[in-house]
């Protein structure tokens, strides 16, 4: 209230100002000088009011989806040295030949156009905080998107990353996802097994998108199953899945991806199971770029409109990584705190997990 009276006092004054500028002398310059007055106290009230409208206190869901996106932004401008402080605060588990560190959101693992941060960047300086200012630069293993969240293994030395990613390779990593989706996957447990491709999306504003390449299709004659001719740059693609909660036209899923395809998860739970990840615009639509469409049921458990839809994030994190090193290491690193917030204004109990 204390803005809008002030806001009133303003204006106020300033119509006053125009009203004294046009009166005195009465001449037309000064008539001029009083109308552009006015217009500018009109104009300086209609910011005001538009900036007290999106910053209307009563909607938390849509403030912390802007302070993520403002978050993700951040990570982009600050020093590299500031960024591997980040890192370092997230360690989860380091010894002689690796580090383990829990990735942000919003932050890439690799550089590219337009990108002034990534965690390839930071790793020699990440290093020196770590150990010493001799400390050989860190070593990426294995990569995880932009959105997700998570557990992510570094190597202290090149030997040792070579080594973690035949491990990768030869499927020796035990990796679990949690996936908050749209809709429940019927079953509730089982196994998805169809290879995937990236296919070039046909539309007004062409692009490239990761999508199933099945080897079988149902018959339009009798419905029986028939193995089709395998797309040759399709790539094996498998993932375990297991609903861990329901609520609100959501649910709770543990993932475990056997193989290591591009969106792999993404695109078997959109594709494969009808229920992509929530916040996943990408992949919630197949011709067009587009936020997600979310039912009416999580628009008000979240407080969200679905106009402020395309700001919310996606909801993937890797939960926990067995890595057989000699002995097993088990790495486990708990949801962001945006995600825990979703999990409960959803109603999706996952106290026993």
């Amino acid at each position: 209230m204390a803005a809008a009276s002030g806001g009133g006092r303003w204006w106020r004054a300033a119509a006053g100002l125009a009203r004294a500028v046009s009166t005195a002398g009465g001449g037309r310059a000064a008539a001029e000088e009083g109308l552009r007055a006015e217009e500018l106290a009109e104009r300086l009230r209609a910011q005001r009011s538009q900036g007290e409208k999106r910053e209307r206190p009563g909607d938390p869901a849509q403030r912390r989806v802007r302070e993520l996106a403002a978050l993700s932004k951040r990570l982009q401008q600050v020093h590299p040295n500031v960024l591997a402080k980040v890192l370092k605060q997230g360690t989860l588990y380091q010894d002689e030949e690796i580090v383990a560190i829990n990735k942000p959101y919003g932050l890439p693992v690799h550089g590219g156009p337009g990108i002034k941060n990534s965690i390839a960047d930071v790793l020699p300086i990440l290093a020196k905080m770590l150990e010493n200012m001799k400390a050989e630069p860190l070593h990426l293993c294995h990569r995880l998107d932009k959105e997700t969240t998570g557990v992510m293994v570094l190597a202290r030395n090149k030997e040792v990353a070579e080594r973690i990613r035949l491990l990768f390779k030869t499927r020796q990593v035990e990796k679990i996802y949690w996936a908050i989706s749209l809709g429940d996957p019927d079953p509730a447990e089982g196994i998805v097994e169809i290879p995937i491709v990236e296919k070039e999306v046909q539309s007004h504003q062409s692009h490239y998108k990761m999508t199933l390449a099945p080897n079988y299709r149902l018959s339009l004659e009798d419905g029986k199953v028939v193995k089709i001719r395998k797309n040759r740059n399709a790539e094996s693609a498998v993932t375990r899945y297991r609903c861990l909660a329901s609520s609100s036209a959501c649910s709770l899923l543990e993932l475990q991806p056997i193989t290591g395809v591009k969106h792999q998860i993404r695109v078997h739970l959109a594709y494969g199971l009808g229920c992509p990840v929530l916040g996943d615009h990408k992949y919630s639509h197949w011709s067009k770029l587009a936020p997600q469409k979310l039912p009416e049921i999580t628009l008000k458990r979240l407080k969200l409109e679905q106009s402020k839809a395309r700001h919310l994030p996606l909801h993937l994190h890797a939960h926990r990584l067995s890595l057989p090193l000699g002995r097993r290491i088990d790495l486990v690193c708990k949801p962001p705190l945006f995600f825990q917030k979703t999990l409960k204004k959803l109603d999706l109990d996952v106290a026993n997990e």
